[in-house]
């Protein structure tokens, strides 16, 4: 497996979900070994906060680590600074994956090589060279973004994809956009989620996020929606998991709306933390745009707990079709996002019900389980 997004010591949940289907692939049947793009270069938010920590972080990383028990090699890369060129990053990549794979294939005599992201994943296997056929994973960011924001992006989307003989997308509406990109036979593979045996309580007027905070994410309509609240659900709070360059800004909102007290922004958190706060809320809100999927949607409902996303994004719509507890609102609209949100707190027999139902969505269609089956029978077409 070959993935840019993957975690790391200073960033153990980054791509934790890439991590978890390197798992489930091994469970049911895969012997696999990872191989991370690492660029050993500090993120433009550490060089503009200059926190000495995170500064020499990247060039910290080690180059080999055993990650629950599945053996991961860092593979250090060098390219110019992300805004611009990082459509063209797996050019850059490429020389250095190709040495790492001529290594690997001494010990591991590898028979398929899985990409993370068209590009810069895929476009630096293919460029690689790997003696072996690939499949590649589209997660949304290459197919909404790379793709789009630049010449050398789309081309490198399309180079990936091409060279892949099967396109494993996260939903319905991917695996489409992955075809209009060059993929030759995409295939709809969902990412999972735990499910405990045991729900965890759930407070009843308690709001939970867990995402990065960028405007995407529309955290900001989520506030105005509480403060449209205020009287009707004066014990209503939103707790925030999550960190990036808009909390700022979110927390003088808070302030300017005078709902200080009710909003606790965390911070980033472990990610068996972050899921357990997730299951603990009367309802999981993230109501974001250019969702191609939202593994946090699954997360929070596996534990009981319905989930409100937004009408017309890939991820919360497909969840929708499959089954009960995930809320559609119009994006950019606090009013029915406020209203969506009473029915939820409003009505704690409905609220458990909607649950309910949350809970066995993810149990008929996003577990772990079904995703590694999944991904090992695609290995297997892939291969014959």
């Amino acid at each position: 497996m070959v993935a840019e997004y993957y975690p790391r010591a200073a960033d153990p949940v980054l791509g934790i979900w890439a991590h978890r289907q390197a798992l489930a692939a091994r469970r049911a049947g895969a012997e696999v070994r990872v191989l991370v793009l690492h660029r050993p270069v500090p993120s433009r938010a550490a060089l503009a906060e200059r926190d000495p920590r995170r500064l020499v972080a990247p060039l910290r990383q080690p180059l080999h680590a055993e990650l629950d028990g599945l053996r991961v090699t860092y593979v250090p890369f060098l390219a110019p600074p992300r805004p611009r060129s990082y459509g063209s990053w797996g050019a850059y990549a490429a020389p250095s994956l190709a040495l790492a794979l001529r290594r690997l294939k001494r010990s591991f005599d590898y028979d398929l090589v899985h990409a993370h992201y068209a590009a810069p994943g895929a476009d630096a296997v293919r460029r690689a060279q790997p003696g072996a056929p690939y499949v590649v994973s589209v997660h949304g960011g290459d197919l909404l973004g790379v793709a789009c924001r630049s010449p050398a992006g789309a081309r490198a989307v399309r180079h990936g994809l091409e060279g892949a003989r099967i396109t494993l997308a996260n939903s319905t509406d991917m695996a489409s956009a992955a075809r209009d990109h060059g993929a030759r036979d995409a295939r709809v593979v969902h990412p999972g989620a735990a499910v405990p045996e045991a729900l965890s309580p759930h407070r009843a007027e308690r709001l939970v996020t867990v995402g990065h905070l960028v405007p995407r994410k529309r955290h900001a309509d989520v506030l105005r929606a509480i403060w449209l609240l205020r009287d009707s659900h004066p014990g209503l709070r939103w707790v925030v998991v999550g960190d990036g360059p808009e909390r700022p800004a979110l927390e003088r909102l808070t302030q300017e709306l005078g709902l200080t007290g009710r909003v606790e922004f965390r911070g980033a958190l472990p990610h068996d933390e972050a899921v357990r706060i997730a299951q603990s809320g009367a309802a999981f809100v993230l109501p974001s745009v250019d969702e191609a999927f939202g593994v946090a949607y699954i997360e929070a409902m596996a534990g009981g707990v319905p989930a409100i996303g937004c009408v017309h994004e890939p991820g919360p719509e497909e969840i929708s079709r499959l089954g009960g507890g995930m809320l559609l609102v119009p994006p950019g609209d606090p009013e029915r996002l406020a209203s969506r949100i009473e029915e939820v707190v409003g009505d704690e027999r409905e609220r458990r019900r909607t649950g309910e139902r949350a809970r066995a969505t993810v149990l008929g269609h996003f577990t772990w389980e079904r995703c590694g089956a999944t991904t090992v029978r695609l290995y297997e077409e892939a291969l014959h």
